[in-house]
């Protein structure tokens, strides 16, 4: 893939993400410190309503964890450009498919080598 295309691509989901960072943080229910005050509040509140609170921080929570997780690996694709490394397989070395690169920016493998969910059968796509 063109270095500049790569670039372009990172970039792309690098404001996708933070875009979903942003509104996370303004109208999830972690915004305004919400988050840390739910233990105060929840003396005064019906126990299903503190559950739901709860349930939705968590939610938050995991959202903004994995668009961190995509970020860094947004930075390491954009490390591997810089040492010449990007769209090479971290297994074999063979040239990971542009198409496959266009649909994932941040791909490190190819088809073959990408890591499996565990007990997901062999041949399996990931």
């Amino acid at each position: 893939m063109d270095e500049d295309r790569a670039r372009e691509l990172l970039a792309e989901e690098r404001q996708r993400l933070e875009t979903i960072k942003d509104d996370v943080r303004r109208d999830g229910v972690i915004a305004d410190g919400d988050a840390q005050d739910i233990g105060e509040e929840a003396a005064g509140q019906h126990p299903g309503d503190v559950g739901t609170d709860v349930e939705e921080i968590s939610r938050d929570l995991g959202l903004l964890e994995q668009v961190e997780r995509e970020l860094a690996e947004i930075g390491d694709a954009l490390a591997r450009l810089e040492a010449g490394t990007y769209g090479q397989c971290e297994v074999c070395g063979r040239p990971i498919p542009d198409e496959r690169l266009e649909a994932n920016p941040t791909a490190r493998y190819d088809v073959e080598h990408e890591p499996r969910p565990e007990g997901a059968p062999l041949g399996s796509a990931p």
